[in-house]
């Protein structure tokens, strides 16, 4: 009996009113849906009808770098709090996965814990931790400290701390789903060690490609085979019924981009570099160091140098997805590439970035999953209930070790 068809995984990635940083700007666009909890419900079972495996939530202690008046501009600076919000979509979903990002730099163990344990329970198993260390270095002045942690500190708390988190889940059998973000050398070595989805910016195959075949690599490291962990990089997709549709729509959305937010926008993922000052036609300057995120900014970086970018051409380049992976085309288009992704081993499957909200993630859904489905490339239907079940994952060998001891007692 040859074994089943393997399949991919897709996350429904939900930022307040999109991923583009001027989503919020088009005229199909909820601009207040940040604090709107009926917009995420229909979201939510959106997501749910298009057999999605998982709803992802990002999350950040602090205001965003950037002036008041660009971060006025954005749209995503008011938002719920991610365990709040899950919590009470648990009860408005029946099937689909929670996954809540959170620190552990700015946070306590026993409240990580609980938190993740009571989302485990009203969801019914179908929670999932995006672990991160903070990659916004303000958030360090919210709790009492002068400057961020560095970030070979940062993972070393953040390898303690789960430790410490997942003692706790195995006296009570709890095993939320691990994710975590990001393709720092520290963050490959823990999400090799512990991590069962990892969420990463990939924006070209072959990187794509190199990634998942080095991260994969390191996991027999730690008594780990492949299929323990998922690859899931980001990818905003514009759709429409033509390729020239979707190209219009995409430049319908870069034309709505401001240039404070662009800006704005830059210093975030370069780590708080002020950018203000420069000639916005000229090159991006030399950056200075930062404790904040290391990936993103060298991924701006090689970018920036490697096509010769002007700060403007670049703030335009990072405007869709923060240097994810954009598709722009109609429906077949947009799956021949996230089939050729899964199938040449560069992803086990999306976090997809809707540009726009509502209409971004209704588009993918009804045009795009279709696509898939009739391709054999994803789930026409749940077959379990469980967040490890969508995504084909055993329980986690630390608690299977704790049950073959308790059992043998």
């Amino acid at each position: 009996m040859s074994p089943p068809r393997r399949t991919m995984s897709l996350n429904a990635f939900l930022m307040a009113t999109g991923h583009h940083v001027a989503g919020w700007r088009h005229p199909d666009a909820q601009a207040d849906g940040g604090l709107d909890f009926e917009h995420y419900r229909q979201l939510a079972l959106t997501a749910e009808r298009g057999c999605f495996d998982a709803l992802f939530l990002s999350d950040t202690l602090a205001m965003l770098p950037g002036s008041r008046e660009a971060l006025s501009r954005m749209s995503r600076t008011e938002h719920f709090e991610p365990l709040t919000l899950l919590g009470a979509l648990a009860a408005v979903t029946r099937r689909i996965g929670l996954v809540a990002t959170v620190t552990t730099s700015y946070n306590s163990v026993d409240s990580v814990a609980a938190g993740f344990a009571s989302l485990e329970a009203l969801s019914g198993g179908r929670s999932g931790w995006n672990l991160v260390t903070s990659s916004n270095a303000e958030e360090a002045f919210n709790f009492g400290r002068q400057a961020h942690f560095e970030h070979a500190q940062r993972y070393g708390l953040a390898r303690e701390f789960l430790a410490r988190v997942r003692a706790r889940w195995t006296q009570r059998g709890l095993a939320p789903v691990q994710v975590l973000a990001g393709a720092s050398r520290a963050g490959c070595q823990l999400a090799a060690a512990h991590a069962e989805v990892v969420f990463t910016a990939q924006p070209e195959l072959a990187g794509a490609q190199r990634f998942y075949r080095e991260l994969k690599g390191l996991l027999p490291h730690y008594g780990r085979h492949a299929g323990q962990l998922k690859i899931m990089p980001g990818v905003l997709p514009i759709v429409a019924d033509s390729a020239a549709e979707a190209e219009a729509l995409y430049q319908q959305l870069q034309d709505l981009v401001q240039p404070e937010v662009g800006l704005s926008l830059l210093a975030d993922i370069a780590g708080g570099a002020d950018l203000s000052a420069c000639d916005l036609d000229g090159p991006l300057p030399e950056l200075p160091a930062t404790q904040s995120g290391v990936s993103r900014r060298e991924l701006l970086i090689g970018v920036a140098r490697r096509e010769g970018l002007s700060i403007r051409q670049l703030y335009l380049r990072m405007a869709a997805a923060r240097g994810h992976l954009v598709l722009v085309g109609e429906p077949r288009q947009i799956a021949d590439r996230l089939e050729q992704w899964f199938v040449e081993e560069a992803a086990d499957g999306f976090n997809v970035m809707p540009p726009y909200l509502p209409g971004g993630l209704e588009r993918f859904v009804d045009k795009v999953v279709p696509e898939l489905q009739r391709r054999g490339l994803f789930r026409r239907a749940y077959q379990g209930r469980t967040l490890r079940d969508h995504l084909g994952l055993s329980r986690p060998d630390y608690l299977v070790s704790e049950e073959v001891h308790s059992a043998h007692g």
